[in-house]
């Protein structure tokens, strides 16, 4: 970690610090903030915020950086053969597809080398496409853009990536066997076995058009693999991601939100506020084996994580935390995750998740398909490209695995 880094997460804490002492003023007095303390205290919040994103974009670059020299580093210890023509780079396919050189209609993006995905994506998050120095595969490009829009992404669902679509089935279990009972010399055993079902998981189709001018894709200062990855990957995980929390499991994928089952309802008369309390119920309403998982953690959009970091428990400490070194923020321990299609705290809102988002299973087919045509826009010289995903969500384990905060009714 750089030491400029290492200056900003010490700004963020000496930030928070900041916001804590006005906090605590206006609690050990029993007043609510003043006017000018919450202006205050809501620039420092922002500042947390910018500096949140500072440190992401710091920690990209500097992952780039380490890419470049393994990089020159391969190249120099495998020199090229004079003479030997070199294979085109993945950049230089795509460009020659987007203008109709290759003579290919159709443009299949799949994940390099044996597996089916590629983790590493997952430390090089960052929202600037920019023009980098290294060459970053399209597929992993897109899982970058489609992971910042939908934080459930991040967040440790069980993934499974398929190369057909047909319906899967994922077998669940639905009740274990109850506990053993005394039993009589020479008595008969009861039979105690558990049951078993089955989750289908289906494969719906999400596409979108995008054109672009002849003049763009011939301009070789345009990075057009950037380009078409930031604008459908956010296309595509604008439109799979919501669903992955709101989805209504009706022709659309079963969203977390819609499948976890009520873990605390929040006292009437606060518009959906949750308290201290109510958190630590939240916490406490999901079994400990689930609590103890890696993938466990909350869930919550950004407004709800302002009045989140306000809140302390009965001995003063603050239930929220602030990540260092690149870890998470936390919330009792736990990392705490933000997603934009989680509804904002009011009356009956189901505004929070707690819970093993392993225990959340998300199907890709394995194949994001890019097809253009110079025929669709002909009188308009422009270039048509279509992006087209095919995946589901859905709770495997239902009985209680992820629980929800929910606002009362009045």
């Amino acid at each position: 970690m750089s030491d400029f880094i290492q200056r900003l997460q010490e700004r963020r804490a000496n930030i928070w610090e900041q916001a804590k002492v006005l906090l605590d003023t206006a609690e050990a007095d029993k007043r609510e903030l003043t006017g000018e303390e919450e202006q205050t205290y809501q620039r420092l919040n922002a500042d947390l915020d910018r500096i949140d994103e500072r440190v992401k974009d710091m920690q990209a670059a500097e992952q780039r950086t380490r890419d470049a020299e393994a990089a020159f580093a391969d190249l120099l210890k495998r020199p090229a053969e004079r003479g030997t023509p070199q294979a085109k780079g993945e950049a230089e396919e795509v460009r020659s597809w987007l203008t109709g050189q290759s003579g290919s209609r159709a443009f299949e993006i799949r994940p390099d080398g044996p597996m089916p995905m590629d983790l590493r994506t997952l430390s090089k998050l960052t929202a600037a496409a920019g023009a980098n120095t290294v060459p970053i595969s399209f597929y992993n490009r897109l899982v970058e853009h489609m992971i910042e829009v939908s934080g459930i992404l991040a967040a440790g669902p069980t993934v499974l990536t398929t190369t057909t679509g047909e319906q899967m089935q994922v077998p669940k279990t639905t009740a274990h066997s109850t506990n053993a009972s005394i039993v009589a010399e020479a008595g008969t055993l009861a039979a105690n076995d558990p049951t078993f079902g089955q989750v289908p998981l289906d494969a719906y189709k999400y596409g979108f058009l995008l054109q672009v001018s002849h003049e763009l894709a011939n301009d070789t200062a345009v990075d057009l693999v950037g380009y078409l990855a930031k604008q459908a990957g956010r296309a595509l995980g604008n439109g799979f991601g919501a669903h992955l929390i709101t989805g209504t499991g009706s022709s659309q994928p079963n969203g977390a939100l819609t499948a976890a089952s009520l873990g605390k309802t929040g006292a009437t008369g606060v518009a959906g506020v949750p308290s201290a309390d109510d958190l630590i119920d939240l916490f406490y309403s999901v079994i400990a084996p689930y609590r103890g998982s890696g993938s466990c953690g909350w869930m919550m959009r950004d407004s709800t994580v302002a009045a989140v970091r306000k809140l302390k428990d009965t001995t003063g400490a603050y239930l929220w935390t602030p990540g260092l070194s690149g870890s998470p923020d936390s919330i009792l321990g736990k990392p705490l995750f933000t997603d934009p299609n989680m509804p904002a705290t009011a009356v009956t809102a189901k505004s929070i998740l707690f819970g093993d988002f392993s225990t959340y299973f998300v199907r890709q087919v394995e194949a994001v398909r890019f097809e253009r045509s110079d025929d669709y826009a002909f009188n308009s010289d422009l270039i048509t490209y279509r992006a087209i995903l095919r995946g589901d969500g859905d709770q495997i384990d239902t009985t209680g695995a992820i629980k929800y905060y929910a606002g009362a009714a009045t």
